[in-house]
């Protein structure tokens, strides 16, 4: 059998390469609930696009899988290795290459995390607007899965924002696709193909970004509904109205009461508006002028109230940005109260009522219990999945997606399909788009090295 470390001693120095008890738990997975931690035959660190490209010609030449890893907060089992196979880590390719002031423009090094570009863009009056949640969350990550989050329903996601890569192809050949232009009409679009792809057709060393003005003001208004159906057809009228949410989340009251505990939170609600409201509704505004932001949270606060609001709550800054980190932390709730499993299905906007009217029946046959909250105002539903039988929980899961689906939905929203939606996946997906992506995986990977077992059995 190859020695993998043997193979990788021809690629990188030896301080770069970790085997047996130096391989760290973290290595060994994602944050995924249903994946088991495989520690790999080895975790390569390389330093450079070179280095990538030397890992990934022996490993093609041996035949070794290899998967790439940035800060492991994804959520459905892309960044676990494979049994014998070599991680590729880019936490010491984290470096910042360039802020153009002139192009709006960021290049950066797959391991550079969200909290780390921020910290620089926001002394320039600058701003990455995409953030999924984790601020840990690396660049390289983001772009393997087209991450979102809940500055989407403004600003879109990361395929939106990306608009230029270098690449390493299994064989080790480098590419470079896009750049600092905002448009390209010039044969097969090499660049959005490789987001989202979940580290299956090659490995990614550069990113450029788009960037924007930073907003100088913003405001976090807080409304609690009676109904969760209430809040979801309130959704379509806020974004029609033109106030152009930055954030339009919904978030149900057993959610809502378990995420601000787990961060220490009281809003100040009274206990009889609690004891009422079944959900709530978070829209986020933005404005580079206080005065329109001050029209904008007025005319946001008359509609809410037509639109069946219990009440409206204008956020004190402190507590509006505890709120909104109360939220990002709903997985970690979930995960401390027992879940089973996540969902992060998409579907139309229009469509999130009719959805999770049927999420209850779909809960209520199959005794399970289903929670969550959501991006409401781009059709991402976030929910926990409560059932501990493995084959009911299945039952469940194919059912939620075949549903998103009929809507015209999608599984994952944000998360990818990973290890551990895959099998939906190939259960629901049309044969013939499932074949062609196959046949992409093959002329990009030939001999089947990268992230093997992701997207595809």
């Amino acid at each position: 059998m190859t020695d993998v470390a043997d193979v990788l001693a021809t690629a990188l120095p030896a301080d770069q390469i970790l085997t047996g008890a130096d391989i760290k738990d973290d290595y060994s997975h994602d944050e995924a609930l249903t994946a088991a931690p495989i520690v790999p035959a080895a975790v390569a660190i390389p330093t450079s696009t070179e280095e990538v490209a030397a890992i990934l010609r022996v490993a093609a030449e041996h035949g070794i899988p290899v998967t790439a890893r940035g800060s492991g907060t994804g959520m459905s089992g892309a960044c676990n290795p494979v049994s014998g196979g070599i991680v590729v880590s880019f936490e010491r390719m984290n470096h910042i290459l360039e802020i153009d002031t002139e192009n709006f423009t960021a290049t950066v090094e797959p391991g550079v995390q969200l909290d780390q570009l921020d910290a620089v863009l926001a002394p320039m009056g600058m701003v990455y607007p995409v953030y999924p949640g984790e601020y840990s969350a690396s660049l390289g990550g983001n772009v393997n899965t087209n991450a979102g989050g809940m500055r989407a329903v403004k600003y879109g996601v990361t395929r939106h924002h990306v608009i230029g890569l270098e690449a390493v192809l299994p064989g080790g050949d480098v590419i470079t696709t896009g750049g600092k232009i905002v448009k390209v009409s010039t044969g097969y679009d090499l660049t959005q193909l490789i987001i989202g792809s979940e580290g299956t057709l090659a490995l990614v060393t550069k990113v450029v970004l788009k960037l924007y003005p930073r907003a100088k003001h913003g405001a976090t208004v807080l409304a609690p509904f009676g109904t969760l159906d209430e809040v979801t057809r309130a959704i379509p009228k806020i974004v029609a109205s033109g106030v152009g949410p930055l954030i339009l989340e919904y978030i149900d009251m057993l959610t809502m009461a378990a995420a601000t505990a787990f961060v220490g939170l009281d809003l100040g609600i009274p206990q009889e508006i609690r004891d009422t409201a079944l959900a709530y509704l978070v829209v986020g505004l933005e404005n580079m002028h206080d005065d329109r932001i001050e029209q904008d949270v007025e005319a946001l606060s008359e509609q809410l109230f037509e639109l069946g609001a219990v009440d409206v709550y204008v956020l004190p800054p402190a507590a509006a940005a505890s709120l909104i980190d109360a939220r990002e932390k709903a997985f970690w709730v979930a995960k401390a109260n027992g879940a089973d499993d996540i969902v992060d299905i998409v579907v139309p906007r229009a469509a999130v009522t009719e959805f999770m009217e049927k999420v209850g029946e779909i809960a209520a046959t199959h005794s399970a219990w289903i929670a969550g909250c959501g991006h409401a105002g781009d059709g991402n539903v976030h929910m926990a999945v409560f059932q501990k039988d493995d084959a009911i929980r299945s039952q469940v899961m194919h059912d939620l997606f075949a549903l998103a689906m009929a809507l015209g939905g999608a599984i994952s929203g944000e998360h990818g399909l990973g290890t551990e939606k895959k099998k939906y996946f190939l259960e629901l997906e049309d044969p013939t788009k499932i074949e062609l992506m196959r046949r992409i995986k093959a002329a990009f990977d030939p001999t089947g090295v990268l992230n093997p077992g992701t997207i595809f059995d």
